[in-house]
């Protein structure tokens, strides 16, 4: 069997990016499974959605954005803490960094840690990673709900947290008005979750479900492309859903049977990856998917924290 390059360390090749313009003033940006990112116009300001990994890379985006608008960037949010979605930051010169309170939290508790992590992981997203100032540290926080005013007749944003999911501090960002949402790594249209830091039960259950509540008419993942219609934000949520259900049967079942991590591994692995095998980074998550629900399930709480040699000890022992 040929060994596996470790995560997506021997993914260099750059993806083709796409900027789509949703609506009146509502851009998304994708990029062939690479994480996706997003901006909304204010009547005199801009909203963007999150930051990507560097300032380098952020600022690729925002040379793309300004053949479309030039306002100012008043609030960059920031859908939960991993660093490749937070740590070009800088780039935006925004007046207020936006996240959720625990996403705060958990940049104080193992930001650091992340950030030499997923830079080992992928280190075709750490472009110019001497860029990199620091940390981000979000200016305004919130608990449930946060309502930005966009001025004129552009309507609310409305940014809501729908429970414990893909981190403990993902939110999401609702246009009711054009009925978009941008949903984070909460949903992922044809492309692999990432669950390391996740909370299978709580995602798999209540909080797609109030992510399937807004009946939005266009979703913008984490990764993947726009899911436009009703039938397609529906399924792009539902396939979300599927895997992570099918990974807490086979793990559960695995556990409950006495089995070891590697045997629950090797029985999800084949489980999805007839479904899932063939979209992007799903052989890259799938130990560390693995690893976090075989935790979960026995009774460790909160995500243990990943350092970059524990990532290098759990992919030997399950992707090795």
């Amino acid at each position: 069997m040929t060994k596996k390059a470790f995560a997506s360390s021997a993914d260099l090749e750059e993806k083709q990016r796409t900027l789509e313009v949703l609506g009146d003033g509502v851009y998304a940006l994708t990029a062939e499974g690479d994480p996706n990112i997003g901006a909304i116009e204010g009547e005199d300001f801009l909203v963007c959605f999150e930051a990507l990994a560097t300032p380098v890379a952020a600022r690729e985006w925002l040379e793309l954005l300004r053949q479309h608008t030039g306002k100012p960037v008043r609030y960059l949010v920031l859908s939960h803490y991993h660093a490749v979605r937070v740590l070009g930051a800088s780039a935006f010169d925004a007046d207020v960094i936006v996240a959720h309170e625990n996403t705060r939290a958990l940049i104080a508790e193992r930001g650091l840690a992340d950030w030499k992590s997923e830079f080992g992981r992928m280190p075709r997203l750490a472009k110019g990673a001497a860029s990199v100032p620091g940390l981000t540290w979000p200016t305004l926080t919130f608990s449930d709900r946060l309502t930005i005013d966009l001025g004129g007749e552009r309507g609310d944003l409305e940014l809501h947290y729908c429970g414990r999911g893909h981190t403990e501090g993902d939110l999401v960002a609702w246009l009711p008005r054009q009925r978009i949402l941008y949903a984070g790594d909460l949903v992922e249209a044809e492309a692999a979750l990432y669950t390391g830091d996740a909370f299978h039960h709580d995602w798999s259950s209540s909080t797609l479900d109030q992510v399937r509540a807004f009946e939005a008419e266009v979703l913008i993942g984490g990764r993947g492309g726009v899911s436009r219609g009703r039938e397609a934000v529906d399924a792009a949520i539902e396939q979300t859903r599927g895997f992570l259900e099918v990974m807490i049967r086979e793990v559960g079942a695995v556990r409950e049977r006495g089995g070891t991590l590697k045997e629950a591994f090797d029985a999800t692995h084949a489980a999805l990856v007839d479904d899932y095998g063939h979209w992007p980074i799903f052989e890259h998550c799938l130990p560390f998917d693995v690893s976090r629900l075989w935790d979960e399930l026995s009774g460790i709480e909160r995500p243990v924290i990943w350092t970059a040699e524990r990532d290098r000890e759990v992919w030997a022992q399950l992707q090795g």
